[in-house]
């Protein structure tokens, strides 16, 4: 939760200031592929304790995450850091706030590669999936765009949050179900403690 508070405000920054560079600096940072992760595996695995912990993790910490930045653009607003004109100009940003098709493409490709990674052992791989993705980035417009009263843009940044969600979790869960599928369960020769597993490059 903290990780994704601070990515979100990050992204607030670069928002208001029109900084694509701070804007891609907040998706490195932003751990929301944890939970997605955890979500696909928990369906493909039928491990339901794994997919509520999270599905809680990111109904939980997007909220907060984009509150506090709400807040801290208030507090911005109010000192004079912060114009509505700021948003208003924005060029280098205008993609969060515009899904569309190529949204969904970059969603499910993200999900499917940051997947293979995992199952892989590849986890160089997956700061291209964080860069690819604007969930973080359309949270944070979400918050700021609401505290300017630039309604069009908090609406169209949710549409992408939520596009962005669904498109990783779907398409982690479809290659999660088929390299399974396709290897099967095999145990590993090396002990990996109680209660873990592994097969196909995760932990159980």
């Amino acid at each position: 939760m903290t990780f994704l508070t601070i990515a979100t405000l990050l992204a607030g920054i670069g928002i208001v200031t029109d900084s694509a560079v701070t804007v891609v600096g907040a998706m490195v940072v932003g751990p929301e592929f944890g939970p997605l992760a955890a979500i696909a595996v928990g369906l493909v695995r039928r491990r339901g304790i794994l997919a509520r912990r999270g599905a809680v993790a990111l109904v939980v910490g997007f909220p907060v995450a984009m509150i506090i930045t709400a807040v801290a653009t208030w507090l911005a607003v109010q000192t004079g850091l912060v114009f509505d004109e700021l948003v208003e100009l924005n060029t280098q940003t205008e993609f969060i706030y515009q899904p569309g098709v190529l949204s969904l493409i970059v969603a499910l490709r993200a999900g499917a590669a940051g997947m293979l990674s995992l199952t892989s052992r590849n986890s160089a791989d997956l700061v291209g999936v964080f860069i690819s993705v604007t969930t973080v980035p359309a949270a944070g417009y979400v918050a700021v765009g609401g505290v300017l009263g630039e309604w069009s843009q908090v609406w169209g940044s949710a549409v992408q949050l939520m596009i962005n969600l669904v498109g990783i979790v779907l398409a982690a869960t479809v290659l999660l179900a088929v390299r399974q599928w396709r290897h099967g369960r095999r145990p590993s020769a090396a002990p990996m403690g109680r209660g873990r597993w592994r097969g196909d490059g995760l932990g159980r």
